[in-house]
């Protein structure tokens, strides 16, 4: 993955990542304390996101990913973000279709810039729901 100068340049490349179907655990931390929150998991920890990632990756295809309000704030070091996606994909392994209506809010850190191989940033948390209304 190219370095990205924004955060939200970042969360853009990750849209177009899981459209495209490439690897989307570059984009996170492999920190022990990152945490990624999907519509039907909670993921404690670098190697839990990464590996659910590749599972995920490896099977679903066919992703829309519609961004409806990317709002990026960075700040010193951090980023924050919030958006709602219409996201959609085929389950491989049933041939089903999924569709959402989701709200995504996550928290991006800056990466040492000693380390030219990874974004300028990372997920360190992610949460991605399905609204309902009562």
């Amino acid at each position: 993955m190219p370095p990205s100068a924004s955060a939200e340049a970042v969360v853009r490349d990750y849209y177009d990542a899981l459209r495209d179907g490439d690897p989307l655990s570059p984009y996170f931390s492999d920190a022990d304390s990152t945490v990624k929150f999907g519509i039907s998991e909670s993921l404690f920890g670098g190697d839990d996101v990464a590996a659910a990632l590749e599972t995920q990756t490896e099977t679903t295809d066919e992703w829309v990913v519609e961004s409806g309000h990317l709002v990026v704030t960075e700040r010193d070091g951090f980023a924050t973000v919030a958006d709602e996606v219409v996201m959609a994909w085929t389950k491989t392994t049933t041939g089903e279709r999924y569709r959402f209506d989701s709200r995504w809010s996550a928290t991006l850190v800056e990466r040492d810039p000693d380390d030219s191989s990874e974004s300028d940033w990372a997920f360190t948390t992610m949460h991605v729901s399905a609204p309902h209304e009562l």
